[in-house]
This record gives C-alpha cells, sequence and structure tokens, in this order.
C-alpha cells in the first residue's frame, strides 16, 4: 500500500474523530487536562491552549465529521 493523498487524508480523518471523541470529565479530568480558569488579562498558558483547541475542533466538526466518515467508509467498502 502506498503513502499517498487518501491515506494522508484518512490519517486526518481518524485523528479528527480521536479528538472529538474525547471526553472532558471522564478522560481529560484524570490526566490533569480539565477545565481550569485562568484569571483575566493573563496569558493563557500551553496547556489551556490545547484544552481550547480541543473544545474548538469538537464544536465545529462534530456535524462535518458524521457526513465525512460515510463519505469515507463508502468509497472504502466501493474501492476496497
Amino acid at each position: 500500500m502506498a503513502f499517498g493523498l487518501y491515506s494522508l487524508l484518512e490519517a486526518v480523518i481518524l485523528c479528527l474523530n480521536a479528538v472529538c471523541v474525547l471526553h472532558e470529565e471522564r478522560f481529560l479530568a484524570k490526566i490533569g487536562w480539565g477545565t481550569s480558569q485562568q484569571g483575566f488579562g493573563e496569558d493563557p498558558g500551553l496547556k489551556s491552549q490545547m484544552l481550547n483547541l480541543v473544545r474548538s475542533i469538537r464544536t465545529v466538526m462534530r456535524i462535518p465529521l458524521i457526513g465525512i466518515n460515510i463519505v469515507t467508509i463508502g468509497l472504502m467498502l466501493v474501492l476496497g
């Protein structure tokens, strides 16, 4: 199997799926990545920026990923 554009796209879709299924209270809080409050005017640290990225991906990509997954599964069934 050659590494091509489709394989790269498939890897990105799998990573987005993994980020979208992370549950904040069940998984992220256990490893110390739960919701953390920061003060007003403080620069956000790397941890809070990563949490904001996870929340943003989960919010924006939830509905489009359903369609993308359906198309990807359909292509895999048809093309093998």
